[in-house]
């Protein structure tokens, strides 16, 4: 079983679509295992819904190819491969129930009707919606239509399915629900599920593996935590969650770990996961996530530390959000864990912030990085 969810599913190598002379998609390579869960993440216009059509057949790529199990499918258009995709219009046909509605696909492939019963009755039971077979889709919620276009596209059994924003009009308690439906459907069916969002926190939930594109590049693919805790570049940092970026300058390494300067503080931090090394004097940013940032007392024996000013404060429950000024001009935002009686600071109060070495991040300036490979002046 364990070899079977190994072996890769669909894979682009090397791709490119261009529209117009301008690349959509540049020179993307991207690799999928059977039974993965993976987001496309990115804002618009970045390309992943170019590179989800070129995986499903509506766009073919100029340059690459695109596998599907192993066998190169760049030309062959969506009618046929084995795979399926679900849109943010979920155009289900009004006129039809939801019983010939899912099983529409399997009429037009002349599959015998004891089959096309037992198969739509599968899907159903597995979307939770056995009792459903009869209802006019009119008078579906907005999860049911959902469930429904998921079994409509599982129902024929597709090597992979791509999911193109599909959440992207429900109201947000509806879209917190659904995404947890469609994570336990992707896991009881054992399917392959390709999902593009531009919804970071969307990605981080449902996904095995994230991949972040911006202006037709894949900038980083990884698990949801090497993403969040190790991020490629600042535009990484700054597109996953939420993050303090401070501008440093490299000192120089030692035992895996960077030394840098912020402002004349020198700093230990950790080192850049991917790349190449950071030299002595290079310029960059420290990323350093609002909830690591320690404030008060939790920041007194930390190694990086410095004095700060509260200018605002939101109360969150049990969060508290701090936007803080140091001493040296620079404003940070701390995230606080707060508890009902528990020590709140007010606005002019003067703290210490600070942070573990290994809390903090050393990430090469994203815009930096495409002017050096564009050769553009700065």
């Amino acid at each position: 079983m364990t070899e079977i969810r190994e072996e890769t599913a669909i894979e682009a190598r090397g791709v490119v679509k261009r529209f117009g002379g301008k690349a959509a998609v540049d020179h993307v390579s991207l690799q999928v295992k059977r039974g993965e869960f993976i987001s496309l993440l990115g804002p618009s216009g970045c390309g992943k819904t170019t590179l989800l059509r070129m995986l499903g057949g509506l766009e073919h790529p100029d340059q690459g190819v695109i596998l599907l199990g192993g066998q190169d499918v760049s030309a062959i258009p969506a009618y046929g491969r084995n795979t399926n995709m679900i849109f943010q219009q979920l155009a289900l046909f009004p006129h039809m129930d939801v019983f010939n509605n899912i099983a529409y696909g399997l009429k037009v492939k002349k599959v015998p009707r004891a089959e096309i019963q037992r198969r739509v009755a599968e899907v159903l039971e597995l979307v939770q919606l056995p009792e459903y077979g009869s209802r006019a889709i009119t008078q579906l919620s907005g999860g049911q239509a959902q469930r429904i276009a998921i079994a409509r596209a599982l129902v024929n059994k597709p090597d992979v399915l791509l999911l193109d924003e599909p959440l992207s009009a429900l109201d947000m308690q509806l879209r917190l629900d659904m995404q947890r439906e469609l994570k336990r459907i992707q896991r009881e069916s054992g399917g392959t599920f390709i999902f593009v969002t531009h919804d970071q926190g969307e990605a981080l939930n449902m996904s095995d593996r994230i991949g972040v594109m911006r202006s037709g590049s894949l900038l980083q693919y990884g698990t949801p935590d090497e993403i969040y805790e190790r991020p490629a570049d600042s535009f990484v940092a700054k597109f996953i969650g939420e993050t303090n970026l401070l501008p440093v300058r490299v000192l120089g390494a030692e035992s895996g770990r960077l030394h840098v300067e912020w402002h004349g503080h020198r700093l230990q931090v950790a080192a850049p996961q991917s790349g190449p090394a950071a030299a002595a004097g290079e310029q960059g940013q420290l990323s350093i996530r609002f909830e690591y940032i320690r404030v008060g007392e939790e920041a007194a024996e930390l190694p990086n530390r410095t004095k700060a000013r509260v200018v605002d404060t939101v109360y969150g429950g049990t969060m508290m959000r701090y936007r803080l000024v140091s001493d040296d001009g620079i404003e940070l935002t701390a995230h606080r864990l707060h508890q009902p009686g528990g020590l709140r600071y007010g606005i002019g109060d003067i703290v210490d912030i600070g942070w573990r070495s290994e809390d903090a991040i050393y990430v090469r300036d994203h815009d930096s990085m495409e002017r050096d490979r564009e050769g553009r002046p700065a």
